[in-house]
């Protein structure tokens, strides 16, 4: 895509890759007047959104990131400002890649929708989503409206791996792929099928592996942009075409993050705002929590090469924010109350694997029946998952558990590959408040222990309130508590507090998670009145 053109809209890649700013020739302001504030503050998303990919389509932002094993797949955000953001939908509605997305009889903890990207088609007004999935194919979406619907357009037998999508100003499709070796594929007119590949550069031993790319065009020279997982970022150059042959120069390597004890800002997409600036918006390794979006500018050589615009030799935790049009609305918040109420679960909510959709409904609040008979959280199907707001928040539900079964769990938990939970046991007709603690998983995600009862409590009525608040400042393993309430006013703290690891290998952050399986047979349920996300 030819980004000399005014109104002519970005594509980003996103991939497990990185990328920093480029732009050269600002271009003048148009449109409604600008409005300028103060300043931003880094993050500007504290939950997990990953190997970002980001674009503008006239006056609207649009970001795409990795959602591994949960479901839908692909969120994405969107912003008027690129500091405020919202999730606006899902690019891959269901994993039908296989069984084990379903946990049906094998798992796919850490697959999935890895770095993937999102692009935007003039010519046909169509939105596309590329990723491959298993290291077998890749799969394409394409949707009218980031909303949805989203539907597959085709698979292709190449896997384009930490991929990025290139609208031509052409109008040709190109791919720009790779994890050390780069290739790039040109697609058939339609996006259906795969015209050509070629390898187009070989990272140097020196610099070691680049992955994660983003491609661009920008004032007639190709670019596609490189993480050096997770401490670098580097670009390529050709002004030969999108074959090549490129040229490679650093972007940034062991940079300082804005966020204390987090990692370097990386593997993120370029976007050019309506005035003509440039910002790179990377993601920061910050786990327990996950991998935050961070935001910076980015200005130009002479000779068109991308410089981030630092702080004090660091990524700012501050900088001014963009001057862009006055947006038409505020942004639907990522915190707040859900009632469930509708027909359908808002888009802050991902599943753990593909649910069974007959065991769960909305309307009234959210009910859950048991989908599964097993002793294991990881086994269970419809866990219900929303990402943890940093660097301190807590989730609070509102549960009416008069229709459990003997046998049954239900309960709120801190899900990752090391957990806790706090939730109802019914056993022999009664029913007790628990807190467990350590259903943990080895490194090849399988469980290696279903966890632990340490606390618990009578439960009288049918209702019960259950909370659940996280500490997500990165750097160290982090504190998680758990109480209870039967009014919803007075909370009594339940077991002690869980240690979240920082450790990076499962990728995903953190999250809180909505759970009901059977261990003895299923036809129970437990309905979720309300679901809070607050902050301190």
């Amino acid at each position: 895509m030819d980004l000399s053109w005014t109104d002519h809209p970005l594509t980003r890649r996103r991939t497990l890759a990185a990328a920093t700013g480029l732009a050269v020739g600002a271009l003048l302001p148009h449109g409604p007047a600008l409005a300028t504030a103060a300043a931003y503050t880094n993050p500007v998303i504290w939950q997990d959104f990953a190997d970002i990919d980001v674009i503008r389509v006239g006056d609207t932002y649009y970001a795409s990131a990795s959602t591994m094993h949960y479901s839908p797949g692909a969120p994405v955000l969107r912003s008027y400002d690129l500091v405020n953001w919202e999730i606006a939908g899902h690019s891959v509605p269901v994993l039908d890649f296989g069984a084990k997305y379903d946990l049906n009889g094998a798992r796919g903890y850490v697959r999935g929708i890895w770095a993937s990207s999102l692009a935007y088609r003039p010519s046909n007004r169509t939105f596309y989503w590329l990723g491959q999935i298993d290291f077998a194919r890749t799969y394409i979406y394409t949707a009218t409206a980031v909303e949805g619907p989203w539907n597959r357009l085709t698979t292709i037998s190449t896997p384009y791996y930490d991929a990025g999508l290139l609208v031509d100003s052409d109008d040709t499709l190109y791919v720009a792929y790779g994890n050390t070796t780069i290739s790039v594929a040109q697609l058939s007119p339609d996006g259906r099928s795969q015209v050509r590949t070629q390898e187009v550069f070989r990272t140097p031993s020196s610099v070691g592996t680049l992955e994660g790319a983003r491609f661009y065009k920008i004032n007639g020279q190709y670019y596609i942009f490189l993480t050096r997982p997770a401490n670098g970022q580097y670009i390529l150059k050709s002004s030969s075409g999108p074959f090549g042959p490129y040229t490679m120069r650093q972007v940034l390597l062991d940079l300082r993050g804005p966020i204390p004890g987090g990692g370097v800002p990386h593997q993120g997409g370029l976007v050019r705002t309506q005035s003509g600036a440039w910002y790179y918006l990377a993601f920061v390794d910050a786990y327990p929590g996950g991998r935050m979006p961070a935001l910076a500018p980015v200005t130009w050589t002479a000779d068109g090469w991308p410089v981030v615009q630092l702080d004090n030799g660091a990524w700012g935790t501050s900088y001014p924010r963009p001057a862009v049009p006055t947006p038409p609305r505020q942004v639907t918040p990522m915190t707040g109350v859900d009632t469930f109420d509708g027909t359908a679960l808002k888009p802050r909510w991902e599943w753990n694997h593909n649910p069974d959709p007959t065991k769960w409904s909305v309307g009234n609040g959210l009910t859950l029946r048991t989908a599964t008979v097993t002793q294991d959280l990881y086994w269970a199907r419809n866990t219900l998952t929303h990402r943890i707001q940093g660097p301190t928040s807590t989730a609070t539900v509102q549960l009416d558990h008069a229709a459990m079964r003997d046998g049954d769990r239900a309960g709120l938990a801190l899900l990752r590959d090391s957990s806790a939970w706090i939730g109802l046991k019914r056993d022999g007709g009664v029913t007790r408040v628990v807190m467990v603690s350590g259903p943990t998983m080895d490194t090849n995600w399988n469980t290696t222990h279903t966890g632990t009862e340490l606390a618990s409590a009578p439960v009288p009525g049918g209702r019960i309130w259950l909370r659940a608040s996280a500490d997500i400042r990165p750097g160290a393993p982090r504190p998680g508590t758990f109480s209870y309430s039967t009014d919803g006013t007075t909370f009594t703290r339940l077991g002690p507090a869980f240690s979240m690891g920082n450790d990076w290998r499962f990728f995903m952050g953190y999250r809180f998670a909505l759970f009901n399986h059977a261990t003895q047979a299923l036809g129970g349920s437990v309905r979720v009145t309300q679901f809070e996300l607050s902050t301190p």
